[in-house]
């Protein structure tokens, strides 16, 4: 795994910081790492779905 360093809002810190409190996710970083997998999956089935569409001739 690489290390990123980035700078995120002190509002979204905190936000995230309640989701390992309350039990959503093991530390902070599993929390980024989910965001970032489901923002890419997002992205794929957008790219997916934009090209089932222009296949698609009535």
């Amino acid at each position: 795994m690489e290390r990123v360093t980035l700078r995120i809002p002190k509002q979204q810190i905190e936000a995230v910081e309640q989701m390992v409190d309350t039990g959503q996710y093991p530390n902070r970083s599993e929390a980024i790492r989910a965001a970032v997998r489901e923002m890419i999956d997002e992205q794929e089935a957008s790219r997916e779905s934009s090209s089932k569409r222009g296949l698609a001739k009535v």
